[in-house]
């Protein structure tokens, strides 16, 4: 089952659209601040994302901005502001969708499915596909083999793991505990600074400036990033 939080400072109407959502079989946590609605998005697992701009405490364009610099979810505004600024500016911060209010419960359900499932697909050819190509570089997961611009480049066998993991997973903010569990399977509690010397390795192979990496970002006290 789906789970959604929902970011509304409006009680009656954050209410109108739960009760639907769940009616069509969606778990939905409600939050009416900006301050507990940011918290609650990159503290814990959510889906889908439906929210406010207009909000106590942190506005949404900000809540936006900060979910989508570590988390590929779906994000959807719902906002009575019609302006044509406010809707460019939502969408470029990362937003998939701006509904403006009012508008039908029943629509709001079908733009949330329709979200859903086409992450759902984007989901399934990433993890179906054998080859991938991002930033010049082309990943042969069946060959295990690394191209960058056309010129095979070797990777040790953790590099190529930790490149592939890491380009699954766009624009996400994974630290190198995280890393470190998944690629080599032990505990976080190990010696993690071997991420940071792949990573180094990683950089110097498909970065045209490892010292100032565009592609695979140092997030400060957070750990790593993948752009695209």
């Amino acid at each position: 089952m789906k789970k959604i939080l929902l970011i509304e400072d409006d009680i009656s109407i954050a209410e109108l659209q739960r009760d639907y959502l769940e009616i069509n079989e969606f778990l939905v946590d409600i939050q009416h601040t900006g301050d507990g609605g940011l918290q609650k998005a990159l503290q814990e697992h959510y889906d889908l994302i439906i929210l406010d701009i207009m909000l106590p405490g942190v506005n949404g364009f900000e809540i936006c901005k900060q979910i989508r610099a570590v988390k590929n979810i779906p994000i959807l505004f719902v906002s009575a502001k019609k302006e044509d600024i406010d809707k460019i500016r939502g969408l470029g911060l990362g937003a998939d969708d701006y509904i403006t209010k009012p508008f039908s419960p029943s629509e709001l359900v079908a733009r949330v499915k329709a979200h859903l499932e086409r992450y759902d697909r984007l989901a399934g050819k990433q993890t179906q596909t054998n080859t991938i190509f991002v930033h010049g570089i082309t990943i042969d997961k069946s060959a295990r083999k690394v191209y960058i611009d056309g010129k095979e480049t070797p990777f040790t066998t953790k590099e190529f793991d930790l490149l592939v993991f890491l380009v699954m997973h766009p624009n996400q903010v994974l630290s190198k505990e995280q890393l470190y569990e998944r690629i080599w399977g032990l505990e976080s509690a190990a010696d993690v600074s071997t991420v940071t010397v792949h990573i180094r390795k990683i950089r110097g192979k498909i970065e045209r400036d490892p010292a100032h990496p565009k592609f695979l970002e140092t997030v400060w006290g957070a750990g790593y990033r993948f752009n695209v």
